[in-house]
């Protein structure tokens, strides 16, 4: 980077010219809050046109959201006869064997009793974190020992939901 010598003025930008004028600040600052406040005048503005109406391909979404909720259907006179479907119960859920039971009692209880004693500091007998430790393996081992072999394949001929 190169400095002018100490003894000649500095270069005026190349960029500046005679002809323009020199902006007062003040003089603008000064405008500018005289007129503080005023609301800008706009032309009177025209009746609006209404849209053309477009091909059943050109509407959005929203269009044919907004006429479908103007259809004779949808009106609550229509609505009032849609409460005559009562599903039926569901039927009652299967009885567990006691031994997958105890496996599943195993598999979640252990280690939610050992985040119990982390929680509030408890230190269980040696004896009582082994058994929760064999609990835990053992519900694992026996619920996957017990898995069902067939594989529930897509094309094994079952075609889906009944109707």
């Amino acid at each position: 980077m190169t400095h002018p010598p100490e003894d000649r003025p500095p270069e005026e930008p190349t960029g500046a010219s005679e002809a323009e004028p020199a902006l007062d600040d003040d003089a603008v600052w000064r405008e500018i809050i005289a007129n503080y406040g005023d609301r800008a005048e706009l032309p009177e503005a025209e009746e609006p046109t209404p849209a053309p109406r477009r091909s059943v391909f050109d509407r959005s979404y929203l269009d044919a959201q907004l006429e479908a909720s103007s259809t004779e259907l949808n009106t609550t006179a229509s609505w009032d006869d849609e409460g005559h479907f009562v599903p039926p119960p569901p039927p009652p859920l299967p009885e567990v064997e006691p031994r997958r039971r105890l496996a599943w009692a195993g598999l979640f209880g252990a280690p939610l009793l050992m985040l119990i004693g982390v929680i509030f500091d408890y230190r269980y007998p040696t004896w009582l974190g082994g058994m929760l430790v064999l609990g835990f393996v053992g519900g694992f081992v026996y619920l996957v020992a017990t898995m069902s072999r067939k594989r529930r394949d897509d094309w094994s001929g079952d075609d889906g939901a009944v109707v």
